[in-house]
């Protein structure tokens, strides 16, 4: 019984399970018929929507063609109103700039450019589009005018703001001590910035748009002025401050003296001089240098003109720098050329003045007026290498006008020098030039002076007289060869005044005067050449120069020294009696004694009246000779007294002993001096 009802309960499980699974499956199916339900109503829908949006897109797309037509069409319509609006804004150019254009650029000129610009761009208009129009020939017309008047704006702010570099600021940018070279450059600002910067926009526009140069003369002829009337300026300041101050603040004769062995300057003739023939001595140096104020006044215009060729110099350098900020590069040069014409003219005008100055002074034979031209032309020399970088690029006339004053200078320095040196030859021998008292011939004084004056500028000087060698050619203008010549030089002028002195000294009848004047004159120079280092370029070719000289010295002191032989020959003991202690002299023997020292007496006061009044003007040299002249004179004579102690050869000794020893010596000691 029990598998029974296991079977029972195992089928009643099976068929509840698949009572289940139908109606799992009756409840599918059910689903099923309902999405399929669901599916079929969308897609219908969709189908539906499909066919509604064809339709809004068959309507719309037309609507949108039509709208981009419109919108085409209006973009056409506002650039042809624009067009027309630009169009018509040509026809009212000149009616809407002419205030601006009549009232002119001052103080607008960016407004006044902006207005030209739109004239400009009307007259290309009408040009390309309507050239027969009568607006064509009324902008054209208004160009014009504002060219016009760009141009007077241009000569106007020009000739208004240029004004002449002060002097003081000049003389700042010029320097003159070689060390300050390293310092800052002095700005020499001629123009306002404003002002500059409108001239460059106005000239820029005149060459790009205005197809104008003119302007360009303008310019060269405005800043030209201003350049010439700066260096005349600095020249009058310099004219006035030297007539108040009596100095002037000199490039020449601040720099350190490149050209100079010594910064010693060189004595007067005179100084160091026995002040009773100072005045002897000295008046040939003012012979040299001119009547009172003359050489103080010449000195004054040489070195303005020192002043003006460096001042030229810095200007012109400064001019360039502002041309090129206004002038094109291809017209640059040209310009310049012109610019700086009138102050170049003028400047090498002066320096043919003052050579034609110094040609008239040597045919006067005051040569004297060569000194002047030695600084000038030191200077220029010095300053060439300036002068030829400032002025590069311009015409070979402007560049050859310094070279040639130069040259100018070069040659008339050397005829002076050649003709100086004769006149020392030739100086005639007159009696009533030559000094009394046997001091120092003016000849020699003048000569000296000048020889002193060239040692400071000896290489000036050598290159001048090297120069004028045909036999040389310019390579051989070495400083060596230079100093050589300057020495050869030298020592002809000394030979010539040797042998003039030589010739002078016979106008005297006392040969011991003849002595005392040439052992002045050979003292002098030989002192003179010592002291201003003249020796040392006159041993260059003359070694023994100084040896020469004091052997001369020495000549003429021995020559002197025997106009006392008459005066000393009384006390020899020639025709001297011999005599016997407590013999009584004969007559005869008595007067020979008596005649000895009256010689003696009358042969000393006689020579010492005549030379007191003659000059020895060296202290050392004067007490020198005395010296010499007084040991042998009292020697001989207290021999003398004491070889005629003791002869009774009158009865009235001191009537024949009239001088002890001491009061000879005394009397020796008072030659040479006017005073005692």
């Amino acid at each position: 019984m029990v598998p029974t009802e296991d079977a029972s309960a195992r089928k009643r499980e099976i068929e509840e399970k698949l009572q289940q699974e139908q109606e799992t499956l009756a409840f599918i199916r059910e689903n099923l018929e309902k999405s399929d339900q669901l599916t079929n109503g969308m897609v219908s829908i969709l189908s539906s929507f499909e066919s509604r949006l064809m339709q809004l897109e068959n309507a719309i797309i037309p609507v949108h063609k039509q709208t981009e037509n419109l919108q085409r069409l209006q973009d056409n319509v506002d650039k042809t109103l624009s067009c027309m609006d630009h169009v018509i804004s040509y026809y009212h150019v000149a009616k809407d700039t002419d205030r601006i254009i009549r009232e002119g650029p001052t103080g607008r000129l960016d407004e006044y450019l902006a207005c030209i610009a739109k004239i400009q761009k009307a007259v290309e208009y009408f040009q390309d589009n309507n050239p027969d129009s009568p607006e064509l020939n009324t902008v054209k017309g208004r160009l014009e005018k504002g060219k016009e008047l760009l141009e007077a704006e241009f000569r106007s702010l020009l000739t208004r703001y240029s004004k002449p570099v002060p002097p003081i600021l000049i003389l700042d940018a010029i320097g003159g001590d070689e060390e300050l070279e390293a310092a800052e450059d002095v700005l020499l600002e001629h123009l306002p910035q404003a002002v500059l910067h409108d001239i460059i926009c106005i000239g820029g526009w005149l060459v790009e748009y205005g197809r104008n140069q003119d302007f360009m003369t303008v310019y060269f002829q405005i800043r030209s002025s201003q350049l010439d009337r700066s260096i005349k300026g600095l020249k009058e300041h310099l004219r006035k401050n030297s007539a108040t101050s009596g100095a002037l603040y000199s490039p020449a004769v601040q720099a350190k003296r490149k050209d100079t062995p010594t910064k010693k300057v060189p004595k007067r003739p005179g100084h160091d001089r026995d002040p009773r023939v100072r005045h002897a001595a000295e008046a040939p140096a003012d012979k040299l240098a001119g009547p009172p104020g003359r050489d103080e006044a010449l000195d004054a215009e040489m070195d303005a003109y020192i002043h003006c060729i460096s001042a030229f110099v810095k200007l012109a350098q400064s001019e360039y720098a502002l041309l090129c900020e206004v002038i094109p590069e291809h017209h640059q040069k040209k310009t310049f050329d012109s610019l700086i014409q009138e102050a170049l003219d003028n400047l090498m005008l002066e320096g043919d003045n003052i050579v034609g100055a110094a040609r008239r002074a040597i045919l006067r034979h005051d040569y004297s007026a060569v000194l002047t031209i030695f600084p000038i032309l030191r200077h220029l020399k010095i300053n060439k290498a300036d002068f030829d970088a400032t002025l590069q690029g311009t015409a070979a006339g402007t560049k050859n006008k310094l070279p040639a004053l130069i040259a100018s200078m070069e040659s008339i320095g050397a005829k002076a020098l050649e003709e100086f040196a004769d006149s020392i030859k030739n100086d005639p021998d007159k009696e009533y030039n030559m000094p009394k008292d046997g001091t120092v011939h003016e000849l020699t004084s003048n000569a000296i002076l000048f020889l002193q004056q060239l040692l400071d500028f000896h290489e000036t000087a050598g290159a001048m007289l090297a120069s004028q060698e045909s036999t040389s050619t310019s390579s051989s203008y070495t400083s060596d060869f230079n100093k050589r010549l300057l020495s050869t030089y030298i020592c002809k002028v000394l030979g010539n005044l040797q042998l003039n002195l030589l010739s002078k000294s016979k106008v005297y009848e006392d040969s011991a005067l003849s002595a005392i004047f040439l052992h002045n004159n050979y003292n002098y120079i030989l002192k003179s050449l010592e002291k201003s280092e003249l020796i040392q370029l006159v041993t260059v070719t003359q070694r023994r120069a100084e040896s020469s000289y004091r052997e001369l010295i020495e000549q003429q002191i021995h020559v002197y020294q025997r106009s006392w032989i008459k005066v000393t020959e009384h006390l020899t003991e020639r025709n001297l009696p011999s005599f016997q202690p407590g013999a009584k002299l004969k007559d005869k023997e008595r007067q020979v004694i008596k005649d000895k020292f009256k010689g003696f007496n009358e042969g000393l006061e006689e020579i010492c009246k005549i030379q007191k009044g003659w000059a020895v003007p060296d202290k050392e040299q004067r007490n020198f000779i005395r010296r010499a002249q007084r040991t042998v004179v009292s020697d001989a004579y207290a021999a003398f007294l004491r070889r005629c102690a003791d002869l009774p050869f009158t009865k009235n000794p001191d009537k024949y002993r009239k001088y002890r020893p001491e009061e000879v010596e005394e009397m020796i000691d008072r030659l040479f001096d006017t005073s005692a």
